[in-house]
């Protein structure tokens, strides 16, 4: 047996879910650009879970249910209040989703059927738990989704408790599309092992959540607007992102494991970048993303992924920095459950080996004589 490092190139199951063939990205075969242009959230989810784009009724009947699912219990709100002011986001979010497996009285019901049910309160309650902490933590009481037929302008409602733009809500929507399943990336993998033991969905959520934590993987739309922030604004791009090429220092958004080309999904978020700024009144972020891009493409051939651009969106929605990677599993949440769903349908237990590299042909050596 030969380990590959990082499991690169290893294909470790079949799924009808997501693909990335020759650089295309496509949910259920539609190719992303499509679904972005073109598809509400919601319609994803569907698509994700079932296999097909629904039809009005059915979308109407999602709609319903995800509202119907959204409310929180109230001793994980308790709960939540007992946070720390500074904690970790995504710690508060994969602490939360666990306890509410805790009032879920069909938490360790394996059917089809409530598993759905599930998956449905999973998908409904993640923006809440998100929205309630970010209010909890400014001193205020958490607000309730007011019904809207979409999951991003009940989030942003729930946020702020004022009724949202329509190109902010047409943002936050457009980037949960372009976020929601990535073929085995490593928070569905996580998802998908755990499950496979036969463990129940919020476990194999809470795994996600945690792999999905890592600045290799959820955060690195963080570390993109962190980058910005230090470089403070449009005039000082050139120096700063020039004395990290030649210090052949990463610079954070750019390239992707499975992209060699570029990343399908940046274009749709670099369009609203530039939309965002302009509603606000400030497009610096926009443009020292541009500029940024024109450098580091132009010197090293690198392309922006999806987190580059989604950093100054979420920024010019007024979302705090460390609510990026939440958001990130918000829209996630459709591939993580869409997949946990397929690995009880057809499961095996995911057991692989390892490559031994420690020493060999060693003995007990009594305590009197090491």
């Amino acid at each position: 047996m030969t380990a590959t490092k990082g499991l690169e190139g290893i294909v470790a199951t079949t799924s009808s879910i997501s693909s990335i063939i020759d650089g295309i990205l496509t949910y259920r075969g539609i190719d992303i650009d499509e679904l972005a242009e073109n598809a509400t959230f919601e319609e994803v989810v569907f698509l994700l879970w079932f296999g097909k784009l629904p039809t009005q009724v059915e979308l109407d009947k999602l709609q319903s249910d995800l509202n119907a699912s959204s409310t929180i219990p109230q001793p994980v709100i308790d709960q939540m209040k007992t946070y720390p002011k500074d904690a970790n986001s995504m710690s508060a979010l994969r602490t939360a989703v666990s306890s509410l497996a805790l009032y879920d009285p069909e938490a360790g019901d394996m059917s089809k059927e409530a598993n759905v049910r599930k998956a449905i309160r999973l998908q409904a309650q993640l923006p809440a738990v998100v929205a309630a902490f970010y209010r909890i933590r400014e001193g205020k009481e958490p607000i309730a989704s007011k019904g809207y037929p979409s999951i991003a302008a009940n989030f942003l409602y729930m946020m702020t408790g004022n009724e949202p733009d329509a190109i902010a809500i047409e943002a936050l929507d457009k980037a949960l599309v372009l976020h929601a399943d990535h073929e085995l990336n490593a928070s569905t993998f996580a998802a998908r092992v755990t499950v496979a033991t036969l463990s129940d969905m919020y476990s194999g959520v809470t795994s996600a959540i945690g792999a999905l934590k890592g600045p290799l993987h959820g955060g690195a739309n963080e570390a993109v607007m962190a980058m910005l922030e230090e470089i403070g604004g449009p005039t000082q791009v050139d120096s700063y992102i020039n004395n990290k090429l030649n210090n052949k220092e990463k610079i954070m958004g750019f390239g992707h494991r499975v992209y060699k080309n570029g990343d399908p999904r940046a274009k749709h978020l670099q369009k609203m970048s530039k939309q965002l700024g302009q509603l606000t009144g400030d497009i610096s972020w926009y443009e020292m993303s541009i500029h940024i891009e024109e450098l580091v493409t132009g010197q090293k051939g690198l392309k922006p992924n999806v987190d580059f651009y989604s950093a100054s969106c979420y920024t010019s929605l007024g979302i705090p920095r460390d609510l990026f990677t939440p958001i990130f599993a918000i829209s996630r949440a459709s591939g993580w459950t869409a997949h946990i769903l397929e690995q009880y349908d057809n499961n095996r237990l995911i057991r692989p080996r390892a490559e031994y590299t420690g020493l060999s042909n060693q003995h007990y050596i009594p305590m009197e004589d090491r």
